[in-house]
């Protein structure tokens, strides 16, 4: 738990839906209560069949709200938005994630919701039917694309004596999702505060270290429509990207994606791994640390139809060859004092062929990572990995956000290279 004193201005409004997990909420208020948070309850009528509104009342910062009329307030929802730091809803039935993904405000809550420009997680809680239900998974799935944290449903028993996923997440999960995500916003803002606009001659312990970053997973062509790829979704390059910004870096991200980046990222778009060697190896002289968290693809068509490739034509045979190795030719032309991070995506947290890929390829650091875990793979906005290093260093990181990961990552690097790097 993070101390109290990191967190009492903050503000949670705690948002608690009709659904039979909604007693859950109370021990979520209670334990961020404890953390030093102030705690903001905002019911929906459903919510108030399952848990009285004057239990949370009782434990809370301020007594337990419902309405978005009828009280001396008279936009409610508009003064508990701005108040807000951080906005949690659980349990988050399919009705209320399809009320976000649709920007319905029918209620005090959802209102909020749509007025909130905070951080907000959103923890699902239903019947298996309803949660892989299509519709469900398709509102989710927008919820994500507006920024929201997910954090999704486990197996386990259900209400009626079924079993099946659908289960709200351990009280504890939700918790130190919250402290997480608050803990990066105070280290951001920090940041902020300690570089100017343009992040030139700012502080931060990466000042004056350029910082290279790649991202995303590359697409190599089969024919001018279809291409070969995998499921890297960036997250974590960017995240790496940022936060190394935010310390005070001069930041280049390679990407083969378009995500959001503070101003002042050089970003160069790519696609293939030859467009990712070519961009890599212009720019990698002049940086102080090279962070390779790109999936690049290990093979591509040996060639590449000029047309379209039709299904009349018959069965499809396609030769692959070997693409790049950028992380080899990088370590090999690597300069003294220069730092390397390579990334080690395999099926199982596999520390032994992680630390023979560290030497083997000559790097500094490499950051293990299971790709087949439902909660930290591809995609997600969570990740749970292993930092071995040169000399011993080992970080066991646990599930946390991408955000908290790529802070841990640049921390190894400071320890690293403590002369240099700061």
């Amino acid at each position: 738990m993070l101390p109290a004193t990191d967190h009492r201005s903050k503000t949670v409004v705690l948002g608690i839906t009709g659904g039979i997990a909604a007693y859950k909420a109370v021990d979520v208020c209670r334990r961020l209560l404890d953390s030093g948070l102030r705690v903001l309850p905002v019911m929906t009528e459903e919510a108030t069949r399952f848990v009285a509104p004057l239990t949370f009342s009782s434990l809370a910062s301020e007594p337990a709200r419902v309405s978005l009329f009828g009280t001396a307030d008279p936009i409610p929802h508009t003064h508990l938005a701005r108040e807000a730091d951080i906005v949690v809803v659980l349990p988050a039935t399919a009705n209320f994630i399809a009320k976000i993904a649709s920007g319905l405000a029918d209620d005090l809550l959802s209102a909020t919701v749509l007025a909130s420009t905070a951080p907000m997680v959103i923890c699902p809680a239903m019947h298996t039917e309803m949660w892989e239900h299509p519709a469900v998974q398709r509102n989710v799935k927008t919820v994500k694309s507006f920024g929201v944290h997910i954090i999704p449903p486990e197996n386990g028993k259900l209400a009626g004596g079924d079993t099946g996923i659908g289960r709200l997440v351990p009280v504890e999960v939700i918790v130190s999702k919250v402290l997480d995500i608050l803990a990066t916003l105070d280290n951001e803002q920090s940041a902020m505060g300690r570089r100017s606009t343009s992040n030139a001659g700012g502080g931060g312990d990466f000042h004056g270290i350029k910082v290279l970053v790649t991202a995303g997973g590359t697409r190599e062509s089969i024919d001018p429509v279809r291409t070969i790829t995998n499921r890297s979704s960036g997250k974590q390059g960017y995240a790496i990207a940022r936060n190394a910004f935010s310390r005070g870096a001069e930041v280049t991200l390679v990407t083969t994606v378009d995500l959001p980046y503070p101003e002042g990222i050089q970003e160069i778009p790519v696609e293939s791994a030859s467009d990712m060697e070519q961009a890599v190896l212009q720019h990698a002289g002049e940086a102080d640390v090279i962070v390779m968290a790109a999936a690049v693809a290990d093979f591509r068509p040996a060639q590449v139809a000029g047309t379209k490739l039709h299904r009349t034509d018959g069965i499809l045979r396609l030769e692959l060859e070997p693409t790049p190795d950028i992380l080899a030719e990088v370590a090999a032309a690597k300069r003294d004092g220069q730092l390397l991070v390579g990334f080690a995506a395999e099926v199982g947290m596999d520390e032994s062929s992680a630390r023979t890929k560290l030497h083997a390829k000559g790097i500094d650091l490499i950051v293990l990572n299971d790709i087949t875990c439902a909660s930290s793979g591809f995609g997600s906005d969570d990740n749970e990995v292993l930092i071995l290093g040169a000399g011993g260093l080992r970080v066991e990181v646990p599930l946390s956000s991408k955000d908290e990961v790529s802070r841990r990552i640049l921390d190894s690097v400071l320890s690293l290279r403590p002369s240099t790097m700061s």
